[in-house]
């Protein structure tokens, strides 16, 4: 009978070092900058990343905003330079920008026009190819980050605290920088959308005439 005992306590000591020793080497994982092995943090789904934008604005100088902010060589260059202000006078104003988008060709256009048509999803745009002044390297989209680094288009959201919303004062500094903004349209608004047109219509622009590169305003 003593035997009996002695070899079901053993069973279930043995059980229980099994079961530290499986849960000690799950939770162990090796660190190769080290050659050691280090206790590995619990499993947890990762953080939704946005997609590919252009780089952001942020604090610094005029001077780095010109070196850093990757802007398509596409684009016009009066809209670019505008586009360096109006990141620069935003960050002046508390406010972070990024712009998401800026030229787009005729192919990338029909693909963007598919969506929620021949393609899932859902519809984002009713220009075709030759239908946006995106396709002219005259148009920007941007969006807010926030301070954790977080993309938003949230109109309503008010990062510096000073009582407004700075989707609201990132549209009315870029009026002032002379670019028209989508949210004023009548039919289907385009909040995040900017462009400037130099007086010029779609179908001037689809028959082939541009804006002079040293054109000083955007007439509009």
């Amino acid at each position: 009978m003593k035997l009996i005992k002695i070899d079901s306590i053993l069973m279930i000591l043995l059980f229980v070092l099994n079961t530290i020793l499986f849960s000690i080497l799950f939770t162990l994982k090796f660190d190769p900058f080290t050659g050691s092995y280090i206790l590995a943090k619990p499993n947890i789904l990762p953080e939704i990343i946005e997609p590919n934008i252009l780089p952001e604005a942020n604090t610094s100088t005029k001077s780095e905003i010109n070196h850093s902010v990757s802007l398509s060589s596409k684009l016009h260059p009066i809209v670019k330079e505008q586009t360096i202000q109006l990141i620069q006078q935003t960050a002046d104003n508390g406010i972070m920008i990024v712009i998401t988008d800026d030229y787009r060709s005729i192919e990338e256009q029909n693909q963007l026009y598919k969506k929620g048509r021949s393609l899932g999803g859902k519809i984002v745009t009713y220009a075709r190819g030759g239908q946006s002044y995106h396709n002219f390297g005259l148009a920007i989209d941007f969006a807010l980050k926030t301070t954790s680094g977080k993309i938003i288009w949230d109109m309503q959201f008010d990062g510096n605290k000073n009582g407004k919303a700075d989707w609201t004062e990132v549209v009315k500094i870029a009026k002032d920088l002379g670019f028209e903004w989508g949210g004023d349209w009548d039919q289907f608004k385009d909040n995040p959308h900017l462009q400037m047109d130099f007086g010029l219509t779609l179908r001037e622009l689809q028959n082939g005439e541009r804006p002079a590169k040293s054109t000083l305003t955007a007439e509009k």
